[in-house]
């Protein structure tokens, strides 16, 4: 979905989100109505491009704010690197590895069988497919 200021100030509301300068502004450059695959340097790289000053630390602690409040989806790819996915729908992923870059894979697209017996209270929350290529 794409968002203009007005709303931005009411999404981050809704999700209890304090709006500051830094989070309208990676806010607009992330919800802007076509789904993407961010990692904190792209961002801040999509910040510079569009002449917004913020650190690394902000961007951070932004990005991670949003996914805990479920506007975006964390995806690990290995420890230390995540992207941040602004496509909330259920899908899987393919990593390419030697671009550093993830691309949607449709749930349908995948069958996941053979699930283990899960811990007496516990439900599945989701699976995750990455495919590394």
């Amino acid at each position: 979905m794409d968002y203009d200021s007005k709303d931005i100030k009411k999404l981050l509301g809704k999700h209890d989100i304090r709006s500051t300068k830094i989070r309208r502004a990676i806010a607009a450059l992330l919800f802007d109505g076509v789904n993407k695959h961010v990692t904190v340097d792209d961002v801040i790289d999509l910040a510079r491009g569009q002449k917004i000053k913020t650190s690394v630390a902000s961007v951070y602690n932004t990005l991670n704010q949003f996914a805990a409040a479920g506007l975006l989806r964390r995806v690990t790819v290995e420890q230390g690197r995540a992207f941040f996915d602004t496509n909330l729908s259920e899908h899987h992923h393919f990593y390419y590895e030697d671009e550093e870059r993830l691309a949607d894979i449709p749930v349908d697209a995948i069958q996941v069988t053979g699930l283990p017996k899960l811990p007496k209270g516990r439900r599945i929350k989701s699976v995750d497919v990455t495919i590394r290529l």
